[in-house]
């Protein structure tokens, strides 16, 4: 009886005597495994930006802002409003803090050097509901707002580009030709997960002065371009969003059946619903791809099956000088499995280069798991059993006298 090693050295010439041939059978299985790792990859690789996303907004924060197809009617029930905000802060339960705000682009003037940036009118509770920590001097204060003074706290990258080395506590800075001093600088939140956004490129300043003095509307006295809302966990967003909408349909007297001049967003929420689309696209990628291992299958079954016809003659000498059936299955089946295998190995170095590839695309590094890559491996190897069986069923079943009449 032949040995299982000497099966194997069979197959293997078998294949080497056909290097051009072998390449492109296994080429199915190369773009399918590389795409099932590149996909998976760049889902987990987008799905952990948006997890850090998540956490650096905050999760338990909801903002309620005017729905941009609301009719403007100059009726201040049409818009939000700080009274709306009191409102929601004694009569909604599971909240925690609540920040009125404005907000505008300005340009931000010290001596000889000016930066373009945002400025958000609050309340001292903004830092607390953005997840804002102050690095130096003070937040903005009750009094601050009361009074309407011309302080403002800084972030970072504000501080950097107007002050570079120097300390900006006790400066005053231009915010729209209005002289503002500097109490407080923020501490370094960076840029958000992707690089979407410099969370340390802002301004804040009281409420009550940035109506007066940057951002003002006509004919509304009181109103607010948003209003963040923080809950005391993530649990309690659901009961609070429910009772902020029943809440400002009342305020601003929507009779039933009329749509909301208002909309009431949890950053979470959104950012779960991409994590959703990310997923089900990842999954599209997955799937098409394991379409394409099984296309690359059937290829390696077409070429098993010519390679039996081809070679009959030599199964039929084989048979003849004592090669048993099962030693004929054996050789087919591993010249399957050899290539699903090989393809399956240089499809790993295509997909993990592939990911890195496309990480430049979605700004979001790729994350290989070796579950993913086991996975893929395996599966291939799976495909080289499954299309290499019936050709070499069929190479075992030959009639040795028929087969060495083959010509």
């Amino acid at each position: 009886m032949i040995s299982f090693i000497e099966i194997f050295r069979i197959a293997i010439r078998a294949l080497r005597r056909n290097k051009t041939r072998s390449f492109l059978t296994t080429l199915g299985i190369i773009i399918g495994v590389g795409a099932v790792i590149a996909a998976f990859a760049v889902g987990e690789g987008a799905n952990k930006v948006i997890d850090e996303q998540i956490a650096s907004f905050g999760t338990n924060s909801v903002t309620v802002m005017r729905e941009r197809n609301a009719q403007s009617t100059g009726d201040n029930a049409k818009f939000l409003t700080e009274d709306d905000a009191k409102a929601i802060a004694e009569n909604v339960s599971g909240v925690e803090a609540v920040a009125p705000t404005v907000s505008t682009s300005v340009q931000a003037i010290y001596g000889n050097t000016n930066w373009a940036t945002q400025v958000y009118g609050s309340t001292p509770e903004y830092p607390d509901v953005q997840g804002y920590t102050i690095d130096r001097g003070r937040n903005i204060s009750d009094s601050d707002q009361r009074m309407g003074n011309k302080v403002a706290v800084i972030g970072k990258t504000v501080a950097d580009k107007l002050f570079g080395r120097e300390s900006p506590l006790g400066k005053s800075i231009r915010l729209s030709k209005v002289p503002f001093t500097v109490i407080g600088v923020f501490a370094t939140k960076g840029q958000s997960t992707g690089g979407f956004m410099d969370q340390d490129d802002l301004i804040l300043v009281p409420l009550k002065t940035a109506q007066s003095r940057l951002v003002r509307y006509n004919n509304s006295p009181g109103r607010v371009g948003n209003i963040q809302v923080k809950g005391v966990s993530m649990e309690s967003l659901a009961y609070i969003t429910s009772e902020i909408t029943m809440l400002l349909r009342e305020r601003h007297k929507i009779r039933p059946g009329e749509a909301d001049d208002f909309a009431v967003r949890s950053l979470s929420q959104m950012l779960e619903a991409r994590r959703k689309t990310t997923s089900v696209t990842s999954m599209l990628l997955a799937s098409i791809a394991v379409i394409s291992l099984v296309v690359g299958g059937i290829g390696i079954m077409n070429i098993m099956l010519v390679s039996v016809t081809e070679r009959t003659r030599e199964i039929g000498i084989r048979m003849a000088v004592g090669a048993k059936a099962i030693n004929i299955r054996l050789q087919f089946l591993i010249e399957s499995v050899t290539l699903s295998v090989i393809g399956g190995v240089l499809g790993i170095c295509v997909g993990v280069a592939a990911g890195y590839s496309l990480a430049g695309i979605t700004q979001a590094p790729p994350i290989f798991s070796a579950s993913s890559i086991l996975l893929a491996f395996i599966f291939s190897a799976a495909v080289g059993i499954g299309f290499g069986y019936y050709p070499a069923a069929k190479a075992s079943l030959l009639n040795p006298i028929d087969a060495l009449k083959y010509e």
